[in-house]
C-alpha cells in the first residue's frame, strides 16, 4: 500500500502589491511538487485580506495547474490543535501581510508547521532599513542608506541629496519584486520618486546607485544553512525592474557566475552570515553588488520568500548547483517540518 501523502497547504495571493507574483509562485510550486509524495492544497488570500476556500482559490490558478491540486476542505486556526486537513503550510506570499511575519505569527499561534523563516527573520527581512542596520551591527559590508517616513520627504529632501547624492535608488522599505522602486539621476526626480515610493509604504529608503555587477546567492537550511553557487543577473536596461523580472524574462542569468574562487567563497560566506544575522530559516535569496571600479563585494538585501516562478532566480541557482525544482520543494518541506519539531522541544514552563 502506498504511503500517506503529506498534505501541503500552499498559501498565496495576499494584500500586498506583490499579489500577482504570489499567484505565479504558487502555480509553479503546485505544478512542480512531487504528486506521489505530496498533496498540494491551494488556499488564496484575496486583496482585501479574505481567505478563500480551496475550490475558490484554485479558480485563480492556471487551468493546467488546477489538475494537480487537492480541493478537500481545510480549517486554519490561530488556536493550537484546531487546524484541520493539512500537515504543513507553504506560504508562497510576497511582501507585507505575508512575508513580513504576520502570517508566520498566525501559524505559530496555531502550532502549525510551515516553510520558511519565523516571525523575527521574516520581519527583519521585509524591512530593508532594519535589515541593513543588522548587517552593519554584524560587521557585514553594505551600502549606506537614509530611511525617511512618508510625511518627511519634503523636509528631508536636501539631507538625502547631501548624504546619498546621485544617482540614487528610492525604494519602499517594506516591499519586494522591485515594486515602487525608481532610479533617480538628479535632484529634479527625487521628490516624485520619494512620493511614488510612499504610495506603497510609510517608510522609504534611499541608497546610492553604484556601477556594479548584480550577484545573487541562494540559501537552504535551518541551523546549518548551505549556499548555492552564485549567479549573475545581466539586464538589458541595467536595472533589474519588475517588468524584467516577471513579464519579459529579458534578464540573463549566468549560473554559476564568472567569479574567481575567492569571490565565490566570499559571496557564499557572506550570504550565510547575512541569513544568520537576521534570523532566517528554511530559505532565502541573498543579493549582492560587486562594484566594478573596486571589486568590493557589498550586501544588498535578503529575500526570505524569493519568487518561485519558472523564471525566478532562486530555483534556477539551485538547479545550477545540482538540486532540481521538485527536490528543492521537497527539501523546503522537510526543513519546515524539522524546524517545527525542534521548536516543540523548547520548554514553556519553569519549576
Amino acid at each position: 500500500m502506498p504511503g500517506k501523502k503529506t498534505r501541503v497547504l500552499v498559501l498565496f495571493g495576499g494584500r500586498s502589491g506583490e499579489h500577482e507574483i504570489s499567484i505565479l509562485s504558487a502555480a509553479s510550486i503546485i505544478a512542480a511538487i512531487d504528486s506521489e509524495r505530496f498533496a498540494a492544497i491551494p488556499l488564496a488570500i484575496n486583496r482585501d485580506g479574505r481567505w478563500l476556500d480551496p475550490p475558490s482559490s484554485a479558480a485563480l490558478l492556471p487551468p493546467e495547474t488546477v489538475k494537480s491540486c487537492s480541493l478537500e476542505a481545510v480549517d486554519i486556526s490561530h488556536q493550537p490543535g484546531l487546524s484541520r486537513g493539512f500537515d504543513i503550510a507553504f506560504p508562497a506570499l510576497h511582501g507585507p501581510y505575508g512575508e513580513d511575519g504576520k502570517v508566520q505569527g498566525l501559524l505559530e499561534m496555531g502550532d502549525v508547521p510551515y516553510v520558511g523563516s519565523g516571525v523575527l527573520g521574516s520581519a527583519c527581512g521585509m524591512d530593508k532599513d532594519v535589515m541593513k542596520r543588522l548587517f552593519r551591527e554584524s560587521g557585514l559590508p553594505t551600502l549606506p542608506h537614509v530611511a525617511v517616513w512618508r510625511g518627511q520627504v519634503r523636509e528631508r529632501r536636501a539631507e538625502i541629496e547631501r548624504r546619498i547624492g546621485f544617482p540614487a535608488f528610492v525604494k519602499p522599505a517594506n516591499l519586494g519584486s522591485s515594486v515602487g522602486i525608481r532610479k533617480v539621476k538628479d535632484s529634479a526626480g527625487l521628490l516624485s520618486a520619494l512620493e511614488y515610493a510612499g504610495e506603497f509604504d510609510r517608510k522609504i529608503i534611499v541608497e546610492p546607485g553604484v556601477d556594479a555587477r548584480e550577484i545573487e546567492c541562494s540559501i537552504l537550511g535551518n541551523e546549518e544553512p548551505e549556499a548555492s553557487l552564485p549567479g549573475e543577473i545581466v539586464t538589458p536596461c541595467g536595472f533589474y525592474d519588475y517588468e524584467t523580472k516577471y513579464l519579459t524574462d529579458s534578464a540573463e542569468l549566468v549560473a554559476p557566475a564568472e567569479l574567481t574562487p575567492d569571490q565565490t567563497d566570499s559571496i557564499q560566506r557572506l550570504a550565510v552570515l547575512a541569513f544568520q544575522a537576521i534570523g532566517c530559516a528554511g530559505l532565502a535569496r541573498v543579493d549582492f553588488f560587486i562594484e566594478r571600479a573596486t571589486e568590493r563585494v557589498l550586501l544588498n538585501e535578503v529575500n526570505t520568500m524569493p519568487g518561485f516562478t519558472s523564471i525566478s532566480m532562486f530555483p534556477r541557482m539551485w538547479a545550477a548547483s545540482g538540486i532540481s525544482y521538485p527536490n528543492l520543494i521537497e527539501r523546503l518541506i522537510e526543513l519546515g517540518l524539522a524546524r517545527h519539531f525542534h521548536a516543540r522541544s523548547v520548554r514553556h514552563d519553569y519549576e
